[in-house]
């Protein structure tokens, strides 16, 4: 059982990575083997539109033909019984690492048939960790659920299942007070994070623990099954 999680932070050691590593931490307490990845380590581009996933009889059916840092990661991917994606929002969305990323990771896969099938060998969840600094309401009323599901559905139908979970309101800076960001309280952002982002922790947790349980299972069950 191997779950991998993608960082798509800048950052290796802030509110998304740690997340990403609860998410792993639990799996591991769940007998599963882990691996955390940055993105901002590797150079690697988006999809290049060279249409080689999509030949029937050539050598990179279903598989990325672009040869760049990011082609060791999609191997690995490939066999991997759950991934776990962690992102910023910037401006409303993902950041453009993860962006590029998840280009070269679903695209390969994508059927152009009537049902937009999948050439992904089997199924799998993918579990995404949204991380920003607008609080709950206010990323609801701008629309950010909206903007974040559809991509979400979409990896889910391509892998097996997808789930989210949403981070608001996070701390950002150790000394607000360097930085113009008058429209948020540091205090309020601190007294959120002593309160709400252990809680939040823990969801990462439950959500690497589950799908190490699932995996395990799924496993035991194809085993015992008659042939």
């Amino acid at each position: 059982m191997n779950i991998v999680a993608i960082n798509g932070s800048p950052r290796k050691n802030a509110n998304t990575a740690t997340l990403l590593k609860k998410a792993l931490e639990g799996a591991r307490q769940n007998g599963a083997q882990t691996e955390l990845i940055h993105l901002y380590d590797l150079t690697y581009q988006g999809c290049v539109s060279c249409f080689a996933c999509k030949l029937p009889n050539g050598k990179s059916h279903g598989r990325c033909a672009h040869k760049d840092e990011l082609k060791p990661l999609l191997e690995k991917l490939h066999h991997a019984d759950a991934i776990v994606l962690g992102s910023p929002i910037y401006f409303g969305n993902l950041t453009g690492m993860m962006r590029s990323f998840i280009e070269r990771l679903a695209f390969q896969y994508t059927v152009y048939d009537t049902h937009y099938s999948s050439l992904f060998p089997r199924k799998i969840p993918i579990g995404f960790i949204y991380t920003m600094n607008l609080d709950e309401k206010r990323m609801k009323e701008w629309g950010y659920v909206e903007a974040l599901s559809g991509l979400q559905n979409r990896l889910g139908s391509i892998f097996g299942s997808s789930e989210g979970l949403y981070v608001t309101d996070t701390y950002q800076f150790k000394d607000y007070s360097k930085y113009d960001i008058t429209a948020f309280s540091e205090p309020l952002k601190a007294k959120r994070r002593q309160e709400f982002f252990p809680l939040d922790c823990e969801k990462a947790y439950a959500m690497g623990a589950r799908f190490a349980r699932e995996g395990i299972s799924n496993d035991f069950n194809a085993k015992i099954e008659p042939h």
